[in-house]
């Protein structure tokens, strides 16, 4: 539980969008968006028994951080999909506000990463399913 607590702390005292501890070791983004975590499992880091903290966990988010191995998770906002795939695998899940899905930057509708894991269950085809929508978005690594 400490390392939840430090990264909770570490995401707070900066402007962090996701940090990853476990003892002294601390991994942090200002990313926003799916693009931090598929940067570092497409990097091969292993974050078996970390704890993350982040400010924003969809569904897409929740099957990138079962990839990285995380066993806790605490978010600041999360989506009910998210939290189901969380739970369903053990990981360990805080979270200061729960919605129904997570809604696009613009306001206008679901994010376009929730909407394109919503029906999935395996995390490597939510993998294929987020890289799609990055390339079909124009969105770089």
């Amino acid at each position: 539980m400490e390392d939840l607590i430090n990264a909770k702390h570490i995401l707070d005292s900066g402007n962090y969008t996701a940090v990853l501890c476990r003892n002294e070791q601390v991994f942090t983004s200002t990313l926003r968006g799916v693009k931090p975590l598929v940067l570092w499992v497409e990097e091969k880091v292993d974050f078996s028994g970390f704890s993350a903290a982040d400010k924003v966990v969809g569904k897409a988010t929740a099957f990138l951080y079962l990839l990285l191995g995380v066993r806790s998770i605490f978010a600041k906002i999360i989506s009910r999909p998210a939290l189901q795939v969380l739970e369903a695998q053990g990981v360990t899940v805080e979270y200061s506000h729960l919605v129904e899905n997570i809604i696009n930057r613009q306001g206008s509708g679901i994010c376009p990463f929730e909407e394109q894991v919503l029906t999935l269950t395996d995390k490597y085809d939510a993998y294929q399913a987020i890289r799609a929508k990055m390339e079909q978005m124009n969105i770089t690594l």
